[in-house]
């Protein structure tokens, strides 16, 4: 069925890397997610009418919170389409996580005003009518929210798109609820004893769950997440092809949504090479980032002197020295000012955020070690944070 609908509506289905075909993608599940929520929310509501059963009412307001967060999602990718204009150089491709986060704080509303309506339920009781119609049509909406689940996650997969994988998420949800509500109206109809007020509170909690972690999961990117390891791997290895990049260092990568990344990065070269060639091989870098991956990558250059045998030799002792102190250091801008009576080490750290030591007492432990090396070397060290994902290399 999945494929069925991508070959109907999505032309050039396979050029993911279009921001018009993600575009297409995530308005065809969107617009599906509207047709089959509203059915579910038509036929629930029916039943939950004639038969007297607020559990089954519960479910299918939730629906059609479904429904209008499916119309969210589609307002939402089609605003992300939108081209970068004056006053949003950067593009619009971030409405896509506004919009989840809206549905995000639609689904905890309803949840809120379903845990009430169960409430009254409990307090006030009323017997719900057993159907074979009510229990079909329960039978029915988990089949269609299973095809839900399964629809939304290999699409949100294909197109990494954070509302369709949120989405997803929401139907298992929603699965597990409207199960929930199937089993209360079948034990309630055995044992005689009304639970139909006791599940639609269930029903309730588990959306309002659903939703705080769609806030989660929506409001991330848009605080800004470490890019994957995967993403950075792909830099780290197309950079280090190009001739005369000895290394590369404070990496940074700026989501804009999906397809919309802005970097920075600093490249080593040789300092003996002619400055106009290291320049040329910058530009190259960049116009080949910008034409093969769409990454809009900024490079700063940094040269580093690799003639000078006793500067090089000092380098490798001290990185095995910091080395020594913590794996999760790593060294560059290595740089010594040779005297008389003292030399200056100049060097930049990158050290993770979560690191069990501040900057103070790492500057402390290190500059230690270098006058352990040599009474006469004194350090001049910078801090930076690492924007790398935890644990990278």
């Amino acid at each position: 069925m999945t494929e069925f609908l991508i070959k109907l509506f999505i032309k050039e289905d396979k050029n993911l890397s279009n921001t018009k075909v993600r575009e297409n993608y995530g308005k065809m599940a969107s617009i599906a997610g509207i047709a089959s929520n509203l059915f579910l929310f038509i036929i629930k509501i029916s039943a939950g009418t004639i038969f007297k059963s607020i559990s089954i009412t519960a479910d299918a307001i939730n629906n059609l919170s479904d429904c209008g967060s499916s119309v969210v999602s589609l307002m939402g990718f089609k605003m992300s389409g939108k081209p970068a204009d004056v006053k949003h150089p950067y593009g619009h491709a971030r409405m896509e996580y506004i919009s989840g986060l809206i549905v995000s704080l639609i689904v905890i509303f309803l949840g809120m005003q379903l845990v009430k309506s169960s409430i009254d339920k409990i307090l006030q009781p009323q017997t719900a009518e057993f159907s074979i119609i009510s229990v079909t049509v329960l039978v029915v909406a988990i089949l269609i929210k299973l095809w839900q689940f399964l629809f939304y996650k290999k699409i949100g997969d294909k197109i990494h798109s954070t509302t369709l994988t949120a989405t997803s998420i929401d139907s298992r949800n929603d699965i597990l609820a409207t199960s929930a509500v199937l089993v209360s109206i079948v034990v309630s109809y055995f044992s005689g004893y009304n639970f139909d007020g006791y599940m639609g509170a269930i029903v309730a909690v588990i959306i309002i769950i659903s939703g705080i972690s769609l806030v989660m999961d929506t409001t991330s990117p848009l605080l800004g997440l470490a890019p994957s390891k995967e993403f950075v791997d792909a830099i780290y290895k197309k950079i280090l092809t190009y001739d005369n990049i000895i290394g590369l260092h404070d990496l940074t990568v700026h989501s804009y949504g999906s397809g919309q990344y802005f970097a920075s990065v600093h490249c080593e070269v040789p300092a003996e090479q002619d400055i106009m060639i290291s320049h040329d091989v910058i530009d190259n870098i960049e116009r080949d980032f910008m034409n093969e991956q769409g990454v809009h990558l900024v490079i700063h250059l940094d040269p580093v002197v690799t003639s000078d045998e006793k500067t090089n030799k000092l380098k490798n002792t001290l990185q095995a020295e910091i080395y020594k102190i913590s794996k999760e250091i790593s060294m560059h801008d290595f740089r010594v000012v040779f005297g008389t009576t003292h030399s200056n080490l100049i060097f930049d750290i990158v050290v993770p955020f979560d690191f069990k030591w501040n900057d103070e007492e790492i500057i402390s432990v290190i500059s230690e070690r270098v006058s352990q090396l040599d009474s006469k070397y004194y350090s001049v060290i910078t801090v930076d944070h690492d924007y790398l994902p935890p644990n990278y290399g």
